[in-house]
């Protein structure tokens, strides 16, 4: 079987999701776990329930049962890598797009913008890094057409340096928005923020990386 399908198998067997794997020189094999997940509901928002996150023993237990799926199957690697997901974490699927509303990301398109820049980015521009928020379906759209999609906003303002006064009187800074639907992404993240305050819980990070071959405790 090929990598993907072994470690995507092993891990949603576990009762986790795949989030990314990655290769990398001498060997290292980086496979990248999450929790399910599943919209809160009203209650749990009122009452402040945290969302759950992966521990160290959830990685340990994907990496032992990995390291047996990856030995029957004969898959050359020297170090096995299973973390959790950290600040940049990439977004796949329209779920991972409907937890992070709210959340500032990166969106690399496949196309430059071209034409549709309109005079207000450069045509060339494919990268991008703003607010996530749902799009509101077109009017009058039907069929497919009429499923809503994302966009993202943002100001090009300069953000004011720690200490800087900002004065009440400025006006403020246009805001810039960029629709888009998942097929048009070549890669969307997080944006590596640090936000102590609003993304902890959200990015706790469990890790395991051992050597091939090697037990890990009990």
């Amino acid at each position: 079987m090929a990598l993907q399908q072994i470690v995507e198998q092993t891990v949603a067997g576990l009762g986790y999701d795949l989030v990314e794997i990655d290769r990398s020189a001498g060997g290292l094999l980086r496979v990248t776990i999450d929790l399910p997940w599943t919209a809160p509901t009203s209650e749990d928002v009122a009452a402040g329930v945290p969302e759950p996150f992966v521990t160290v023993e959830d990685c340990e237990k994907v990496t032992r049962q990995l390291q047996f799926a990856l030995e029957v199957d004969g898959v050359d690697y020297k170090r096995l890598e299973v973390s959790s997901p950290g600040i940049d974490r990439p977004l796949r699927n329209e779920q991972d797009f409907e937890r992070f509303v709210g959340e500032v990301i990166d969106i690399t398109l496949k196309a430059p913008m071209g034409a549709a820049a309109a005079g207000q980015v450069s045509a060339n521009r494919k990268k991008f890094r703003g607010t996530l928020e749902r799009a509101a379906k077109p009017e009058g759209a039907e069929g497919a057409d009429a499923a809503p999609g994302w966009q993202i906003v943002w100001s090009d303002a300069p953000e004011p340096k720690p200490g800087q006064k900002v004065s009440k009187k400025r006006a403020p800074a246009p805001l810039h928005a960029l629709g888009f639907v998942l097929d048009e992404l070549r890669d969307a993240r997080l944006a590596p923020i640090v936000d102590f305050k609003g993304r902890k819980a959200k990015t706790q990070p469990g890790f395991s990386d051992i050597d091939d071959g090697t037990q890990v405790p009990e």
